[in-house]
C-alpha cells in the first residue's frame, strides 16, 4: 500500500475563487468571531506537531532510503518490513500503541506530546524513506560507477554525490508529505490536543451545532494546503530551471 503523491504543478492564480468563496463563507459567521477565533488558534498547534514529525521523520526517512539501497542484506530487509508495516497500517492505530500502550509497557506517563511526534514521524519516514530511495534510483548510475572507478568509498559517494542530488530531485514529493502530514496530523484530536479539529469539536458540542465548527476547521486546513500548494509550485518552478 503505497501512498500517491500525485503533484499537480498549482498557480497561485489557482486559488482565486476558492479564496473569494472562503471570504464569503466566513463572512455568514460573523456573529461567531469569539469561537472562529478559538478554531483557527488552533492552526499553531497543528503546524507544531505537523513541523516537528516532519523533521525527525525526515531523518530518519533518510536512514531507511540508505538502508534499502544498502549492499547489506539484513539492513534492506528491515528497512523493508518498516516501510511494509507502518505504510500498511492506519495512522490513528500507530498513534493509539504509542499513547495506550507504550505507556503501559513501559509503567511511565509519555503525556501527549511525546506520543503524538512518535506516531507521526515513525509513519511519515515510511514515506519520506520511499520518496528518498526513488530520488536516490534516479541519480545516473554512471556517477555511482565514475566514483568506484576513482576508489570512492561507498560512504563519501553516498554523502557527496548521490544523497544531495536524491534530495534535490525528491524536495516536490516531500513538500506533498508535509502537505499530508498536515491533514493527518489532525487524528491527535481523538486523544484531546487542542489542535484546530479538536477545537471545533468542542464548540460544536457546546453549541450544539456541528456545521459551523467543523466548516471553519475545514476552511482553516483547506488555507493552509493552499500557502503549501503555492509554495510548492514555487519551488517546482525554480526546480525546473535549473534541471
Amino acid at each position: 500500500m503505497v501512498r500517491m503523491h500525485c503533484i499537480r504543478r498549482y498557480h497561485p492564480v489557482d486559488h482565486l475563487f476558492p479564496i473569494l468563496y472562503i471570504i464569503m463563507m466566513m463572512s455568514l459567521f460573523l456573529d461567531n468571531y469569539e469561537w472562529i477565533l478559538y478554531i483557527i488558534s488552533g492552526t499553531a498547534v497543528t503546524l507544531k506537531y505537523s513541523i516537528t514529525s516532519v523533521v525527525f521523520g525526515s531523518a530518519l526517512g533518510i536512514i531507511l532510503a540508505l538502508c534499502r539501497v544498502s549492499n547489506v542484506a539484513t539492513l534492506r530487509l528491515l528497512s523493508r518490513c518498516y516501510m511494509s508495516i507502518f505504510r500498511g497500517t492506519p495512522v490513528i492505530l500507530q498513534l493509539s500503541i504509542c499513547y495506550f500502550v507504550l505507556p503501559q509497557m513501559l509503567n511511565i506517563d509519555l503525556g501527549k506530546y511525546l506520543p503524538i511526534i512518535l506516531a507521526l514521524s515513525l509513519n511519515s519516514a515510511a514515506y519520506v524513506g520511499e520518496i528518498i530511495r526513488s530520488g536516490i534510483n534516479s541519480v545516473s548510475k554512471g556517477q555511482l560507477e565514475a566514483a568506484r572507478a576513482l576508489s570512492l568509498p561507498y560512504t563519501t559517494t553516498m554523502r557527496y554525490i548521490i544523497l544531495p542530488q536524491a534530495l534535490r530531485n525528491s524536495i516536490p514529493a516531500l513538500l506533498n508529505e508535509v502537505i499530508n502530514l498536515i491533514k493527518e496530523s489532525s487524528i491527535m484530536s481523538i486523544i484531546g490536543e487542542l489542535d484546530i479539529m479538536r477545537r471545533a469539536q468542542i464548540i460544536a458540542m457546546e453549541e450544539y451545532n456541528y456545521f459551523k465548527p467543523l466548516v471553519v476547521a475545514g476552511l482553516n486546513y483547506y488555507i493552509i494546503v493552499i500557502l503549501c500548494s503555492s509554495i510548492v509550485y514555487i519551488i517546482e518552478k525554480h526546480h525546473s530551471r535549473h534541471i
